[in-house]
């Protein structure tokens, strides 16, 4: 295989609201695609772009130098990694497995420990940030885990991917550090949703909020954008359900490394209120309901 890796076979499973806009950028930049779903009409947009269908998890493994997943949860990781006809089955020691999905460090570092003892394959957890619109424009962030000739390996193909790769550690550095960016990106748009109803409660212009706060030390993606959308009643497609995902995942390990971390920890249980009591259709937005308030 040639160190650039233009020569390689590429695999993606789970080609959702994230996976397809990278899949689809993997084929703009040349790569040679392998694609698997269970829903194979919704990977027609892959295969229309020239991805070539594979007739399962194992089969896929068995033609592909690098195979990337992004999935929902650490279930749905080891279902398709060591279920039956899963990777594990198809893949000989040369497979590098790039896992972009948001799961458990722990059980990351184990999946990866039994898939090298199944087979030999090497295992890089390299979750990504920056929204369906980063995944669209090829403009994610890679915060990745694993060993330091596995992360340059599959560097040259994130670059179609993402603006940047950083190699955070040995595996499962990557999912903590994604744990640490939804901690904070929680946090932020939990005190977003009380700060703009208190100050709409108190006569301000909810609206040029933004601009007031544009370059000064609270201003932030999250702020522009996120908040924005508050600000306007917005209702965009981030149902809490992954949120809550990932807040657990740092409750876990918080409580596994005994660190502590009570922010996260009261954040965490809005999260949870707010996927239990009917607004869960409404996104981060819902926050607001929760607290009470009209939207802005």
């Amino acid at each position: 295989m040639p160190d650039d890796n233009s020569g390689a076979t590429i695999g993606f499973i789970g080609l959702g609201t994230m996976g397809m806009p990278m899949a689809l950028n993997l084929l703009k930049g040349g790569h040679t695609l392998g694609v698997w779903g269970r829903t194979p009409d919704k990977l027609k947009d892959a295969i229309d772009a020239g991805a070539v269908l594979a007739a399962s998890p194992k089969a896929l493994a068995e033609i592909c130098d690098i195979l990337f997943l992004c999935v929902t949860d650490t279930g749905a990781v080891e279902e398709l990694v060591f279920g039956a006809d899963g990777i594990a089955e198809g893949a000989g020691a040369d497979l590098l497995l790039v896992d972009h999905s948001s799961i458990n460090p722990d059980a990351t570092r184990d999946f990866a420990a039994r898939l090298k003892e199944a087979c030999g394959a090497a295992w890089v957890d390299a979750p990504v940030s920056g929204g369906k619109h980063g995944a669209a424009g090829g403009t994610l962030v890679i915060m990745a885990g694993g060993e330091e000739a596995d992360i340059e390996r599959m560097r040259p193909v994130g670059e179609a991917t993402s603006q940047r790769v950083t190699h955070m550690g040995p595996v499962g550095t990557g999912q903590a550090t994604k744990i640490v960016n939804q901690a904070i990106i929680g946090a932020e748009i939990a005190v977003l949703a009380e700060t703009l109803g208190f100050a709409k409660t108190y006569g301000v212009d909810c609206q040029k909020m933004p601009e007031a706060l544009a370059g000064g030390w609270a201003d932030s993606t999250v702020l522009q954008d996120h908040g924005k959308r508050m600000i306007n009643a917005e209702y965009w497609e981030s149902a809490p359900g992954n949120m809550i995902k990932d807040m657990n995942n740092a409750c876990d390990m918080a409580k596994a490394t005994t660190s502590p971390m009570p922010v996260t920890a009261l954040v965490t249980e809005l999260y949870r209120m707010l996927g239990a009591n009917g607004d869960a259709n409404k996104g981060q937005i819902g926050l607001m309901y929760l607290y009470k308030q009209e939207a802005l």
